[in-house]
């Protein structure tokens, strides 16, 4: 069955439907469906995607295409809205590059069913929903009228109360009479009188929390700016202008232009005084105007998204538990809601980032409350799923009060699909893998949409059809290769290391050739705990959440009564052997378990060579490099020193110990002063994912560095981490040797940039080791260095593959081969196998000559759903599937 995935789209929420899209890709059950990718750009044109995009780590990688992005010196990176006067000529062309392009009457001739991943407007306001009933396509989720009101919260809000639903007290503003408002204080007097502080203010038709505030201060001043940030309107006053450098305007606009949290593009620049109203598509435009306007004018001025709302929702703040529930219908009809989720935050805002960048917030299920109140609240779900007459699944979010009443609020017909979503989440619970889950959708969907009575014979010969098939493949009894996945880990990287994990459990798990065992792995040096985990513990938000889950196992009661209700899904589309419980072994147990291992752990152990050495022992294979290479790869300067002694250039490096800085500070300060100026790069000698690395500009920054990395106990020192700007929840881990390395710099090379690129081996029939090195990805950060949010939280950052070497296609060979040679050289002196990901300073000349300085090797990279080395695999022709099945075939012959 040809399953079309809708992912993109215009709305705000684009790069996470974009993500969502590609694990829903990567998981549909291939003996099933055949995916197909269809892409919605920002000005809602369909492409039908070349697969090799699929799997960029945002839409602004590859589109718009580099051909038709104007220079930008201040780096700033854009969607196709800001290309503005782009002819269809240049579009089409634009649109060849990355796919073909389509109308919706191509759709029939190339789909069967629609999964409908996208969010927003025109994705899950009945919209799309109507133009596939239109064509007669069956689709995922719920119909035209649900979906519509399921997007617009002010209309919920009204429904629900009028429906008998508890509901905090509310207003609505509408955007004509708040900007043509001359009396905003009093609307605030009559918010705080009718609704008490603290509130919660919201745009009316944005999911992600994007636009949303909780106000507590009884301030004016914060009620308007709270209000303008939903409407997507900023001032900028001159001062807040002239008073920062240059690159401080630069992250300003940057965070402007932003679309999850800034006004957007296209804007308008409103100057009531003046009558101005330029309409800017461009952040170089807008950068540029700023400059000219308070050049010459002291008024301030303010700038309005063009993809703004037309009311925004105030509410009163409920204190209390926040939770989130998924509800299904079982083949009847019958809503059942799965075990709703707690959330669990570090402030009274679930955020983006706290939403979906590993490690930042918990999810616990079920909601820590008694058992009546879990079913009192699935009730109230389900009870609200017929009000509003959802099809097939939706997520509804809500509080559990102090005082015990349940406040439902934002219900989604379409939830995000990343990995560790509530959506997998708690389908797992009830034995459902990704694969399944998403079978199920597909099959319910299309009994909701016979039910309907839209094209009744086509649909139930599509359903007979896919029933059929699913019986067949449970009796059916097919001998796959057996492969543990290790993930988890005690190093900083372990919240990482458990999405990587996922994602090559996900991606083997619906092939037809690899069986893969999930097992998590915790403890210390001298002690390595290993776990088999069931399906729903591997889905948990976090290495630690995990962790806790497998020390203090238990068996709730309400999720043996909701197992039990949805007995007859989990059957059919899971089968009758599902594994609940955390199941312990030792290594020698997993010579009985598996054929071959892969090794999805970062930093250590996994990259130190202590589980390669453990997996030795027992005669497994296992993925990447052996014991002696990992040990080498895994410290940056034993790495380095050994590329210096063979003539690679290397940049100077420096190891500060912490018994030296506590015999004498001064001392130490003096050494590291003759041999660096600042700013100079700090870092852990062996830890990875950006944790702990830090560009220091004086003696205070590195003094505060040193002190937390030296501290004793888990606890940061607060004026440490204020003076070097640590995020919320950052982690620092606790170490007792300091890495110091000189900035690299452009010195007097044309073009200077950060690359990362990544490998892969294979042997040739005499055992020689062949090296091939893939096209590197050009890596760009906002601030000093990568954060852990450009690296891995979905719409962050932004990697260019291949490299922008140089537009002549020729002299991009010639700068290329060096860069790729330099990097095999660096792969053999360090005795790297199976494939590994280096990373590195490319200097290139006037003369096309380059120097390339290796900063690190990793030998077990990141294997996460976007990271860089599936986009350099792709160019190469492998699939992520094809490359991870090429690195456990050299594991499994070697």
């Amino acid at each position: 069955m040809k399953i079309g995935i809708f992912f993109g789209g215009s709305s705000r929420e684009r790069e996470i439907s974009f993500a969502g899209g590609r694990t829903v890709y990567d998981n549909l059950n291939k003996s099933l469906f055949e995916p197909v990718p269809i892409f919605i750009d920002s000005l809602n044109n369909l492409i039908l995607l070349n697969w090799q995009f699929i799997y960029k780590g945002t839409i602004r990688d590859f589109y718009p295409t580099t051909d038709f992005i104007p220079e930008s010196k201040s780096g700033f990176q854009m969607y196709v809205e800001s290309l503005n006067n782009l002819s269809d000529e240049d579009l089409n062309k634009m649109i060849s590059q990355v796919g073909k392009k389509i109308s919706l009457n191509d759709l029939p001739n190339l789909i069967d069913f629609g999964f409908l991943c996208l969010h927003g407007n025109n994705g899950e306001d009945g919209s799309i929903q109507g133009a596939l009933q239109w064509l007669k396509i069956p689709y995922s989720g719920s119909g035209i009228l649900p979906s519509a009101i399921g997007m617009d919260k002010a209309v919920q809000k009204k429904l629900m109360v009028a429906g008998g639903f508890h509901s905090p007290k509310f207003e609505v503003i509408k955007k004509g009479d708040w900007i043509n408002s001359n009396y905003k204080s009093s609307i605030f007097e009559k918010i705080k009188t009718e609704l008490k502080l603290p509130i919660a203010i919201k745009p009316a038709n944005q999911g992600s929390s994007v636009g949303a505030t909780i106000l507590k201060d009884n301030s004016i001043e914060k009620f308007s700016e709270a209000i303008d940030k939903a409407f997507f309107i900023k001032t900028i006053s001159k001062t807040v202008w002239v008073n920062k450098t240059e690159s401080e305007k630069v992250l300003l606009v940057k965070d402007l232009t932003d679309i999850r949290e800034g006004v957007g593009l296209p804007l308008r620049i409103m100057n009531y005084e003046l009558g101005i109203k330029n309409l800017v598509y461009n952040p170089e435009n807008l950068f540029h105007e700023l400059e000219k306007h308070f050049a010459e004018s002291t008024d301030n001025i303010e700038l309005q998204g063009l993809d703004s709302e037309k009311e925004v929702l105030i509410e009163g703040f409920i204190k209390g538990r926040e939770f989130s529930c998924i509800v299904v219908q079982d083949e009847n009809g019958k809503p059942i809601a799965l075990p709703p989720t707690e959330i669990i935050k570090g402030q009274e805002l679930f955020d983006y980032r706290s939403k979906y960048l590993p490690g930042l917030s918990r999810k616990v299920t079920p909601i820590q409350v008694s058992d009546d109140q879990i079913q009192n609240i699935r009730t109230e779900c389900e009870k609200l799923f017929q009000f509003f007459n959802f099809n097939v699944y939706a997520r509804i979010d809500g509080f559990l009060s102090d005082d015990g009443k349940i406040f439902l609020n934002d219900p989604n017909t379409t939830s995000g699909m990343l990995p560790s979503s509530f959506f997998f989440h708690q389908a797992a619970e009830i034995g459902l893998n990704p694969s399944q889950f998403l079978t199920y959708i597909i099959a319910i969907s299309i009994k909701q949409r016979i039910g309907l009575g839209f094209e009744s014979n086509q649909f139930n010969s599509l359903l007979n059809d896919l029933n059929s098939k699913i019986e067949n493949q449970k009796s059916k009894i097919v001998n796959k290769i057996k492969v543990a996945v290790i993930m988890g880990g005690y190093s900083s990287e372990r919240h990482i290391s458990v999405e990587s994990g996922r994602n090559i459990f996900e991606k083997l798990s619906s092939s037809t050739k690899y069986e893969p065992i999930p097992v998590f792995l915790f403890g210390n040096k001298n002690e390595h705990n290993l776990y088999v985990l069931p399906i729903n513990m591997m889905l948990k938000d976090n290495a630690d959440d995990i962790r806790e889950k497998i020390l203090h196992y238990s068996v709730h009661p309400m999720l043996n009564k909701i197992k039990d209700e949805c007995k007859s899904i989990t059957q059919k589309f899971a089968g009758e052997n599902v594994q609940f419980a955390p199941k312990k072994i030792s290594y020698n147990d997993l010579k009985g378990l598996c054929d071959v291992v892969f090794i999805a752990l970062h930093g250590r152990p996994g990259e130190d060579g202590a589980v390669q050495n453990e997996l030795n022992k027992i005669g497994l294979p296992y993925n990447g490099s052996g014991v002696e290479s990992s040990q080498l790869t895994i410290n940056k300067f034993d790495t380095l020193q050994l590329l210096k002694q063979h003539h690679l250039p290397v940049t100077e490096q420096y190891l500060l110990s912490k018994a030296d800085w506590q015999k004498d500070e001064n001392a130490c300060l003096k050494t590291i002063k003759s041999k660096f100026h600042y700013p100079l790069i700090a870092k852990p000698v062996d830890d990875g994912c950006s944790s702990a690395v830090k560009k220091i500009k004086n003696d205070t920054e590195l003094k505060a560095f040193v002190e937390l990395i030296f501290r004793e106990g888990d606890a940061l020192i607060e004026n440490d981490v204020e003076i070097l700007h640590l995020k919320k929840n950052e982690e620092f881990p606790n170490k007792d040797v300091v890495l110091l390395e000189a900035l690299v710099d452009k010195k007097d090379s044309t073009k200077f940039m950060e690359v990362t690129v990544g490998l892969l081996t294979h042997k040739t029939e005499d055992g020689t080791i062949m090296y091939e090195v893939f096209e590197p990805s050009e890596a760009l950060a906002d601030g000093d260095v990568l954060s852990l949010e450009e690296k891995f939280l979905a719409g962050q950052g932004q990697n260019i593959t291949p490299a922008r070497f140089s537009k002549d296609a020729k002299e991009f060979k010639i700068i290329s081969r060096q860069v790729r040679k330099t990097i095999e050289d660096a792969a053999q002196l360090l005795k790297i196998e199976g494939y590994a990901r280096l990373d590195a300073f490319v200097r290139i000349y006037d003369d096309l000559k380059t120097d390339t300085l290796v900063i690190e090797a990793n030998s077990l990279p990141g294997m996460t759903p976007a990271t860089c080395i599936y986009h350099q695999a792709a160019i190469a022709g492998y699939k992520p599937y094809d490359f991870i099945d090429k690195i456990l075939e050299y594991a499994m012959k070697k």
